[in-house]
């Protein structure tokens, strides 16, 4: 029997869905460590296509936590204009983000209060996709380390262009 390949893709397509909406239902988020001290030197650059800041991950801050999540503070800039921070998490088995923090020149950090996890494909978190797919998560398991999603995310900063290819 032969299947064509639009009808092997709408058969495993829920299986797919299946597998991403599995979840641990024991899974229990620790508690975030308070944001790091907002650094605008040595950031990794995050080219977000089409985006009006510029985005830089700051390499200290990241952390692999031992629930999963991969905590980081993204460095957000308008040529010219006023830098913020934004203190966030992202939870690759679920493909979600969340964000802790927000750090404002003059106010310093403010917690968000009630941030939830949100779908990462949500047009509003085009950065964070960028930081999931080029070194924060692998497929959808974290990082193995700080070392190992600093290094990849460096490394996409080389690989410009191809980076959503090769994952």
């Amino acid at each position: 029997m032969r299947i064509s390949l639009a009808a092997a893709c709408a058969l495993a397509a829920p299986l797919a869905f299946a597998q991403l909406g599995t979840q641990d239902p024991d899974w229990k988020e620790v508690d975030a460590p308070p944001p790091p001290a907002l650094r605008t030197e040595k950031l990794i650059e995050v080219e977000v296509p089409r985006a009006t800041l510029n985005y830089g991950v700051d390499p200290a801050s990241v952390s692999v936590g031992k629930d999963g999540i991969v905590r980081y503070v993204v460095v957000a800039s308008a040529p010219g204009g006023p830098v913020s921070g934004i203190y966030e998490g992202i939870r690759c088995g679920t493909a979600e983000v969340k964000v802790y923090a927000r750090h404002n020149a003059g106010s310093g950090w403010k917690p968000v209060v009630g941030g939830d996890w949100r779908p990462i494909h949500d047009g509003a978190f085009r950065h964070s996709l960028y930081i999931a797919r080029n070194g924060a998560c692998s497929g959808h398991t974290p990082g193995a380390s700080a070392t190992q999603v600093v290094r990849e995310l460096s490394a996409g900063v080389d690989r410009r262009g191809r980076t959503d290819s090769h994952r």
